[in-house]
C-alpha cells in the first residue's frame, strides 16, 4: 500500500501530522497580498490552518511560472479547518497584511482573493465593505472566483524554512515530495518568519521527532 502523502513517511518522524485533517476535512481558501513568502509564513502559523502552498492564479495563460508569469498572480492557498479557524478570521489577516488601498504596480503582486464559492465571496465582498466603511478609504483588492491554482516552483514552498537549511533538509528527507503539504513544515515555516506564540512553539517541538540540531537551529531563529 502507498502511504498517504499526509502521513510521515518516516516511521519515528512527525506523526503530529498524521493526526491532523486531511483535505477532504478542510476548506481552501486562497489569497494574492504580495510576495507570497511572507503571507506563506503568515499562515502558516495560524492555529487551524493545516496546509499552506504558493502558486499562481488570477490569470488566464496556461501552466504559468517564476519566469513566465503571464498575467497571473503570486498567491498563497490555505487549507484550514473551519471547526478551529473561520474564513472570516482569514480575511482579517489579509485586510491587516498587505495595503488594500492601493492598485498595485504589476500584476504579479497585486491583493485579490480568490474566492471558491459563493459564500466565501458574500463574506469576502462584507468584509470588504466593512473595512470600507471604518476607513473611509475605497479598497482596491479584487475579490475574484479562483479559476485554477498553479503550484510555484519547490525552492519556493516553505521559503523561510529553507533559509535553514538544516531544518529543510531534515523535513524534505523524512516527507519526500509531501514536504509541501506538512503542517509541521507550515507551522516551521511560520515559526521561523517571528510568528505564533510561545506555547504554540512548545506544544509542537515536545511532539516533535526532530534531530536536536535541527530543533536547536529553529530556536536561534525565534
Amino acid at each position: 500500500m502507498t502511504p498517504s502523502a499526509y502521513e510521515p513517511t518516516h516511521p519515528t518522524a512527525l506523526a503530529v501530522d498524521a493526526e491532523l485533517p486531511g483535505p477532504a476535512a478542510t476548506a481552501t481558501a486562497t489569497f494574492g497580498m504580495g510576495c507570497f513568502w511572507g503571507p506563506d509564513a503568515r499562515f502558516g502559523a495560524i492555529p487551524g490552518v493545516v496546509r499552506t502552498r504558493v502558486g499562481y492564479a488570477g490569470g488566464t495563460e496556461p501552466d504559468p511560472s517564476y519566469y513566465s508569469l503571464g498575467d497571473h498572480t503570486e498567491v498563497v492557498q490555505v487549507e484550514y479547518d473551519p471547526d478551529a479557524v473561520s474564513y472570516r478570521a482569514l480575511l482579517d489577516v489579509v485586510w491587516a497584511n498587505h495595503d488594500p488601498f492601493s492598485a498595485p504596480h504589476k500584476r504579479q503582486y497585486r491583493g485579490v482573493v480568490l474566492v471558491h464559492d459563493d459564500r466565501q465571496r458574500e463574506v469576502a465582498q462584507q468584509t470588504r465593505e466593512e473595512l470600507e466603511s471604518r476607513t473611509g478609504k475605497s479598497v482596491e483588492t479584487a475579490i475574484e472566483g479562483l479559476d485554477r491554482f498553479y503550484l510555484a516552483e519547490g525552492y519556493h514552498q516553505k521559503y523561510e524554512l529553507r533559509s535553514t537549511p538544516v531544518v529543510a533538509d531534515e523535513l524534505e528527507d523524512i516527507y519526500g515530495d509531501a514536504f509541501v503539504d506538512s503542517t509541521v513544515a507550515a507551522r516551521l515555516n511560520g515559526f521561523v518568519a517571528g510568528h505564533g506564540e510561545d506555547d504554540e512553539r512548545d506544544a509542537l517541538f515536545a511532539e516533535l521527532d526532530l534531530s536536536p540540531a535541527a530543533l536547536s537551529e529553529v530556536r536561534r531563529r525565534l
